[in-house]
């Protein structure tokens, strides 16, 4: 009978192996990488809309109620995620680096950073605000009844 025979296991060579793991192992340290970067970005418009919740729209809004800046950052918040490698406070940064700022905040603090406009706004941690227009009745998905159980005592 011949070692080649036509049911005879496939045995990979030890360079498809080795090539495997390396490649598979690669993709597992890497895509972490690439995704954690993106994990909590919103997008401009998101951002807009926090900053015309929080400061109507004004990126260099200074009150002197001890919030600064489009998204209105406290002094301390805007120090303890880097802000001040742009300017001392929020208000003398550009929106674009206010946003840069925001993402951070966002990525350490979540939404709740901003508690009222983060919700009205839409900003999640995800990123974008999810979908929500509403479905005509015959798009909508179907739902099973939940079964009825008895009361909490």
């Amino acid at each position: 009978m011949a070692a080649n025979g036509r049911h005879r296991r496939y045995q990979p060579s030890r360079i498809n192996r080795a090539s495997l793991t390396v490649t598979a192992g690669g993709a597992g340290i890497a895509l972490p990488l690439i995704t954690a970067a993106s994990a909590g970005a919103a997008s401009g418009e998101v951002w807009e809309k926090v900053a015309a919740c929080e400061s109507s729209g004004n990126w260099a809004v200074n009150t002197g109620n001890g919030y600064y800046g489009g998204l209105q950052f406290s002094g301390p918040t805007w120090a303890a995620f880097g802000g001040t490698q742009y300017a001392p406070r929020a208000d003398l940064a550009t929106r674009d680096q206010q946003i840069d700022i925001a993402e951070r905040v966002l990525d350490g603090q979540g939404p709740g950073a901003w508690p009222a406009c983060s919700v009205k706004a839409g900003l999640t941690r995800g990123g974008d605000a999810p979908d929500t227009t509403p479905q005509s009745a015959g798009t909508r998905p179907v739902q099973a009844a939940a079964p009825q159980s008895a009361p909490p005592r």
